[in-house]
């Protein structure tokens, strides 16, 4: 797993900080253990509702697990009305491995994910029960396996498999895509195809119809969209823009205005002024949704009012 801090896709962010963030996380690789799942709805918890119905689209927040809790995402809400500032936060990041073994792609989750995921009691489930979703990003690990070099649909079935059984097993929300580190190549495997992609959320959506599946618009995988006469766009719920600090419209044929981000914000180095800027774009825009990345222990709520008066027509208030 890497982080998500490339230096040379920051539109704000200071060099320096960009250049150290870039090499801050390693994992170490072991065997994914295979589990059967229980059925998670049955785990006994429950799901509170929001009373009041937040207006002015979603907020999707990424957290580095390897540092961060992601229990920070459930500290803000907005000042007005009481609804959580945002409504997905994603679990950055489990990988795509590549067994030389049995030449097959492999579910990884290092030990600071497999944290998160195992104590989901404290971890997942009291972010829910705020009426939060919790998604499970799945990232390149240099490996040669990615999303778009599958050869079969048998293959692609099988990965998918791994996915779903587990968002089942610790009661997740969904999966998120980012097509980055793969190294496609790598262990003799395959290059890019147009087919891999279209089949991967075709399986999933198939085996996991109810769940969400979203697309960080990047990578190989943003310009295989499209085969055999199906869309990435019939199957996943939402797509964002991957380039912190800039607007621009995943070009993702088949999603709407409300399930687009073209706005993408790194919580640590774009500018307030940005950030609103982007909010603003946003709304005039009509389009439903606002990416935020890295989310630290630190309190933001002056930052996220920013956005949050432009969106929501709130300030937002932070609860340690």
């Amino acid at each position: 797993m890497k982080t998500k801090f490339h230096s040379w896709r920051l539109i704000v962010a200071g060099t320096a900080t960009a250049v150290t963030l870039l090499f801050a996380v390693a994992c170490k690789k072991e065997s994914q253990k295979s589990v059967a799942p229980p059925d998670a709805k049955n785990d006994g918890r429950k799901v509170s509702t929001e009373s009041v119905t937040k207006t002015g689209g979603k907020s999707v927040c990424y957290v580095e697990v390897n540092s961060n809790s992601l229990l920070n995402t459930g500290k803000y809400t907005l000042t007005t009305g009481g609804q959580q500032l945002f409504d997905i936060a994603i679990i950055f990041a489990a990988n795509i491995n590549y067994n030389t073994t049995t030449h097959k792609a492999v579910l990884y989750n290092n030990p600071n994910v497999s944290n998160v995921l195992t104590n989901k009691a404290t971890q997942i489930v009291p972010l829910q029960n705020k009426g939060m979703k919790v998604l499970l990003s799945i990232l390149g690990n240099h490996q040669g396996a990615g999303f778009c070099n599958f050869t079969s649909r048998t293959s692609a079935h099988a990965f998918a498999q791994q996915l779903s059984d587990t968002v089942t097993y610790y009661g997740l929300d969904g999966i998120d895509f980012d097509d980055e580190y793969a190294d496609y190549g790598n262990n003799g495997t395959t290059q890019p195809n147009d087919s891999s992609f279209v089949m991967l959320v075709d399986e999933l959506r198939k085996i996991m119809p109810s769940k969400i599946i979203s697309f960080y618009y990047y990578g190989p995988a943003a310009s295989r969209l499209s085969w055999g006469g199906k869309k990435v766009g019939d199957f996943v719920n939402y797509s964002w823009n991957a380039i912190y600090g800039s607007y621009s419209v995943p070009n993702v044929a088949g999603l709407a205005k409300s399930q687009l981000a073209p706005a993408a914000v790194d919580i640590q180095s774009t500018s307030q002024s940005t950030a609103n800027s982007l909010a603003t774009q946003t709304k005039n825009n009509g389009y439903g949704v606002y990416l935020w990345y890295n989310l630290t222990s630190t309190d933001k709520h002056t930052y996220f009012s920013g956005v949050s008066n432009i969106l929501y027509g709130s300030s937002v208030t932070y609860t340690p």
